[in-house]
């Protein structure tokens, strides 16, 4: 399994239910990488695309506690294990894990891939954060982009890999 997602320099990755910033090269990326694949969400990660519907394109595999949550594009399912067996599936796609923090945390254990989008900046106002994978000693970077910039932020496309 692949995680995507883009970062701050102390790895928030969300204020209220929403994205750090717009970072249309980010969401290009996100849309070039995960398209054609499964990807794994949480109910809120769901409800914050556009509409509150799934992406089009994509196996959309969402997990949530609510017995009765039903959205049609969706496969539901109500624990991380079974999203993760649900994907075993799809053995001719990428599975990509897309937030929100708490699918993250929990499914770091299935991926050995990660695309960070590191914004150079801190944002003291986020409320979500992911693991800081330099803390982890099975995870290296493999892959770095050079800085990139949006409104005056930087920012860097960095792979990583756990060995």
């Amino acid at each position: 399994m692949i995680m995507i997602v883009a970062a701050d320099e102390k790895w928030g990755i969300g204020i209220n239910g929403d994205l750090l910033m717009p970072l249309p090269e980010d969401m290009m990326f996100f849309r070039e990488k995960t398209k054609d694949s499964v990807i794994i969400m949480g109910r809120k990660t769901l409800l914050s695309f556009p509409d509150g519907k799934p992406l089009k394109n994509r196996i959309n595999i969402v997990i949530t506690g609510d017995k009765n949550f039903v959205e049609d594009g969706c496969v539901v399912c109500h624990s991380v294990e079974e999203a993760a067996q649900i994907s075993k599936n799809y053995k001719d796609k990428d599975v990509f894990v897309v937030g929100g923090g708490t699918v993250y945390r929990q499914m770091l254990k299935y991926c050995d891939t990660a695309y960070i989008t590191k914004i150079c900046k801190t944002f003291n106002e986020a409320d979500t954060f992911i693991d800081n994978l330099d803390t982890f000693g099975e995870w290296s970077v493999v892959d770095e982009s050079e800085l990139r910039q949006h409104n005056g932020v930087e920012f860097k496309f960095v792979t990583y890999k756990k060995h």
